[in-house]
């Protein structure tokens, strides 16, 4: 899309690019790039590249180096600008974005050293001012930046300039937002340990760039992009002041644009076509604009709402209402299974088989269990033949304090003892830990010992809900044994393994998180090697077109009540059940990764959630429920 291209919707501010994956997107982005560098390199001329860090901008660079590769294509005269850097960071240090640049590009191309330019992390405090300006000066010295690439974080920031960065603001040293250090809490194994400054390219350096390509990926971008994007700029939200720059693109995946009016309610900006899905979200959105439940809607609500159209094409407003009241009713059951013996046409699920082989697939423990623990105790009483399966063991989130606890317990129960049967001497792993800086690199016995912590965990959190341990799997999938936070890749190897899971078990319905998750997550990666090996045994064998797959979300969010197809109630015994399960893994409750504040932990949000969706249940009139656990049916 070039610097004239127009927004597709009347509410878009600046234009906006929808691709149907994350990797599309990324396709794009690395195409233009290679594009401009080949055009410049034509003319005997550099290119200037603007790069960013973090999971978003990965698969560019991956494909960078793959045309480098296989292509041809030289950075020879490209010569690159970071946008920011952690501080105070030594580059040496495995979180910083000077090292994140070698792992991810620049040790893969030809590009010279001299021409790679990150902000010094290290730099002295008295210093700082001066290394900023001399920054945005060697930007000018280069001819400015011909194409800059953001990602965008939670409280709308491009780079680091958190809420309250002006539209003019040059590099600097800057504080960082507590959502912001939540968010790198994983990278650095607890919020405690994530900088609290950083060295950043100001909003006015980055609108200097000649063109600016802005990229989403995944449902938890959706609620900060649809501000960016739709609403007036604000310092509040930085990355709005992007719309007033004539080389923008933001480029995004489907669950990304999510909440744009384009995709919440289509029928403002066009003409529609009237399908299932977009009246029950008309209907359920005008009933929470006027307050009232589906069945006290009356044509003139209709009307005066802008959903005429909508009446003129399906008929009254009685018939309406009846229609999306049954919808959702038939929505709600207290059988995730299947009810057996009973009418299963309007039943999210088959009465048949009446015992189903139910897998329940989780990236790392404790996610099952706040998604849909109740759901997990209901279907073993019911029956059915559960499996438990985590795709990989989560010591990745395990802070050393938990290892360590744990070691000297077992060692003080235990002197003399070693790790597995003869490895390494216990007492020597807690000397280690004890010396160990808290961002080294684990080991793989130090490792062994935080996977051992979580899935002890899950056992015990499993036992709450009355389900036998022997019904877990712990895949340990290798992508997670290679890989770090934001930097995952999956392979063959992983695949594999999942298919043999699928081919063992059979199920007849799966459980899993993470279609509309940031790719790069660990949710995300475990969803795209289950959807691989899915497909291949569909493609194999003939079992896989009676499988039903049911798609959970994690802690800070849950479907729209326009998206749900299964609707699982719990008593009050039940969500405490869940609650009680949730806690026992103990070794994330000091983890905020996730956290909306910093009171808030993961069983809490849960616990809000599951009210939240009961409640918004009985506003549109149906039963009244203490909470409800959602699920969306994934057709593959």
């Amino acid at each position: 899309m070039n610097k004239n291209s127009t927004p597709e919707s009347p509410f878009e501010r600046c234009p906006v690019t929808i691709h149907d994956s994350a990797e599309e997107g990324a396709l794009q982005v690395a195409a233009e790039i290679a594009e401009l560098i080949r055009e410049r390199s034509g003319r005997r001329e550099r290119t200037v590249l603007g790069l960013a860090t973090g999971s978003t901008p990965v698969p560019v660079y991956r494909e960078l180096v793959r045309m480098h590769r296989e292509e041809g294509l030289s950075f020879a005269d490209v010569v690159t600008f970071n946008l920011d850097e952690y501080y105070p960071l030594p580059r040496s240090h495995r979180e910083s974005y000077w090292q994140f640049m070698q792992d991810q590009f620049f040790r893969h191309i030809d590009i010279d050293p001299a021409n790679t330019h990150v902000p010094d992390g290290e730099v002295g405090r008295e210093e700082a001012f001066a290394h900023c300006r001399e920054y945005d000066a060697a930007i000018d010295a280069a001819g400015g930046i011909d194409l800059q690439i953001l990602g965008i974080g939670r409280t709308g920031h491009i780079g680091f300039n958190e809420p309250g960065s002006g539209a003019e603001s040059p590099t600097r040293l800057v504080t960082l937002n507590e959502v912001t250090r939540q968010d790198a809490a994983r990278d650095f194994l607890g919020e405690e340990n994530v900088p609290r400054y950083a060295i950043t390219m100001g909003v006015g350096t980055i609108l200097r760039a000649r063109r600016i390509r802005l990229m989403a990926w995944g449902r938890s971008k959706a609620s900060v992009i649809a501000k960016a994007v739709e609403e007036p700029p604000s310092d509040r939200l930085p990355a709005s002041y992007l719309q007033g720059h004539d080389g923008v693109e933001f480029i995004l995946d489907r669950p990304a644009a999510g909440a744009l009016t384009r995709i919440v309610e289509p029928w403002r900006v066009d003409f529609v076509d009237w399908n299932p899905e977009l009246i029950r979200r008309a209907v359920i959105g005008l009933c929470r604009k006027v307050e009232k439940p589906v069945l006290k809607l009356v044509d003139r609500d209709y009307n005066e709402q802008g959903l005429a159209d909508l009446l003129t094409v399906k008929g009254s407003a009685y018939q309406l209402n009846i229609h999306i009241f049954n919808v959702l009713q038939h929505t709600i059951t207290g059988w995730p299974g299947g009810k057996p013996d009973a009418d299963d046409s309007h039943r999210p699920e088959r009465a048949d088989p009446a015992r189903k082989r139910s897998l329940v697939l989780a990236s790392e423990p404790q996610e099952d269990i706040l998604g849909m623990g109740g759901t997990i105790r209901r279907l073993c009483e019911q029956g059915h033949d559960v499996t438990l399966a985590y795709a990989t063991s989560g010591d990745l989130a395990v802070p050393d304090r938990e290892a360590l606890a744990s070691l000297e317990l077992t060692h003080e129960l235990c002197p003399g003892a070693t790790l597995m049967n003869g490895g390494v001497p216990l007492a020597e792993l807690i000397r280690a830990l004890r010396e160990k800086d808290t961002l080294d690199e684990d080991g793989e016995a130090l490792r062994a010992v935080k996977g051992a912590i979580r899935e002890g965990e899950a056992r015990q959190s499993m036992r709450m809900l009355g389900i036998h341990p022997d019904r877990l799997e712990f895949m340990r999938l290798p992508f997670y044994g290679r890989g770090r936070y934001r930097q995952f890749v999956a392979t063959e190897e992983d695949r594999t393994a999942m298919v043999e899971l699928l081919e063992r078990i059979r199920p007849h319905q799966v459980f899993l998180s993470g279609d509309q998750a940031d790719p790069a997550s660990v949710t995300g990666m475990t969803f795209r090697v289950f959807r691989d090996a899915f497909r291949r045994c569909r493609e194999e064998e003939q079992w896989p077109s009676d499988t039903y797959i049911w798609v959970y979300r994690g802690p800070t969010e849950e479907w729209g009540l326009d998206q749900i197809d299964m609707a699982v109630p719990l008593s009050p015994d039940e969500l405490q059940r869940k609650l009680d399960a949730a806690f026992q893994h103990r070794s994330q409750h000091s983890q905020t990764s996730f956290a909306l504040s910093e009171q808030s932990e993961s069983w809490q949000r849960t616990e809000s959630l599951n009210r939240k969706i009961a409640r918004e249940y009985d506003a549109l009139g149906m039963a009244e429920y203490e909470a409800i656990e959602c699920f969306l049916r994934w057709e593959g």
